[in-house]
């Protein structure tokens, strides 16, 4: 039948050694090269290697009252059964702090890892638009570690020319 035959038929047009109006990008290598990506990367780093550190030191100090507490139960320290359980109250409710804390940072990291993931999306989607309105390429297929292209001829691979283009206009916009 007639549908069968277009896309055959459409292929036998193509002259010998023509290129195909297709190009692929390599997610991977162009993350790893674009400045704004490993900006972005290394702030993000920096803000959970800090929520890190102020979470750590605020669960030593708690170990430490913690510590303390045990030491004074065990020696009798407590002037009455009553304080005792209200420092016990006191320890629990800042761990209950601490927890929720932990729970926050670990959310605000991953919206923000989200943000920025956008933020890298539209860019690279906008450059990506512009390139193409001048190469006129059909189809830009995405290509990360061979996920979705298995075997490719390096002619169809423009990740080196975006990654210019994107690592320029960033520099710019510094």
């Amino acid at each position: 039948s007639n549908n069968q035959q277009a896309p055959a038929a459409a292929a036998s047009t193509l002259a010998e050694g023509a290129a195909l109006p297709i190009a692929y990008v390599n997610t991977d290598s162009l993350l790893t090269n674009y400045d704004m990506a490993k900006d972005l990367n290394e702030e993000l780093i920096k803000k959970t290697e800090d929520a890190r550190a102020n979470l750590n030191s605020q669960a030593a100090s708690l170990e430490k009252e913690m510590n303390e507490f045990n030491r004074k139960l065990q020696t009798n320290a407590f002037l009455s059964e009553e304080r005792a359980q209200s420092e016990a109250n006191r320890l629990q409710n800042k761990q209950n702090q601490l927890e929720q804390l932990n729970y926050k940072l670990q959310n605000d990291l991953a919206q923000e890892q989200a943000q920025m993931n956008a933020r890298l999306s539209d860019t690279i989607q906008a450059v990506l638009k512009e390139y193409n309105e001048v190469k006129k390429f059909e189809l830009i297929l995405s290509n990360t570690m061979h996920d979705n292209i298995l075997l490719d001829n390096e002619k169809y691979d423009i990740t080196g020319e975006l990654l210019e283009i994107l690592n320029t206009r960033y520099s710019k916009s510094k």
